[in-house]
């Protein structure tokens, strides 16, 4: 397979998956401004989940143009990853009608939790396969950089499953803003 019909496939499938995430919003009872207002916190997972699968997106297309080869493992990876993303829309759906619920964030905070970890099997793939320097070396700081991004998930999870259930959100957005999303827009 070649490199362009995988990134042509990753970007359909996750598109399709950004486009789900909205479909999956709640619509207010009554049309007024207190009614969108008390669907904040579907907003609110709603934003979280689009703008991260779309710094991921960013991230993953930053560092493919640079990409002249690919294996088998790697377009499984690719696979496992959308496999993961896939189920955004429903956990995005189930945290946004039960925001404080442990439960709803842990479901949550285990999806995000393994698209980052196959994120990082994807990247040592991508450096174990390339002879580009420079891909090898993104590759290395982009995985290093998601050892603290995972660890905040890890402990928003855990803050999630035993004190506060809205603190795996909270630690996705966090990562994306401080972690993530800087790296995307310097492009």
């Amino acid at each position: 397979m070649s490199k362009e019909r995988l990134v042509a496939f990753t970007d359909a499938v996750l598109a399709i998956i950004m486009t789900i995430l909205v479909l999956e919003l709640e619509r207010p009872k009554v049309l007024t401004w207190g009614a969108f207002w008390d669907l904040r916190t579907n907003f609110f997972a709603y934003t979280i989940s689009f703008f991260w699968l779309g710094t991921m997106w960013v991230n993953m297309h930053r560092s493919w143009d640079r990409v002249e080869k690919i294996n088998n493992t790697l377009v499984w990876i690719s696979v496992l990853l959308l496999f993961f993303s896939s189920f955004f829309p429903y956990t995005t759906s189930i945290v946004s009608s039960n925001f404080n619920n442990s439960v709803a964030q842990g479901v949550y905070g285990i999806i995000v939790i393994l698209v980052s970890l196959v994120n990082v099997w994807m990247y040592a793939e991508l450096g174990r396969v390339s002879t580009d320097q420079e891909l090898i070396l993104r590759a290395t700081r982009h995985n290093y950089l998601m050892i603290l991004d995972i660890a905040i998930k890890v402990i928003g999870l855990i803050i999630s499953l035993t004190v506060w259930p809205p603190a795996m959100m909270w630690a996705v957005l966090l990562t994306a803003f401080v972690l993530i999303m800087p790296r995307a827009v310097r492009g």
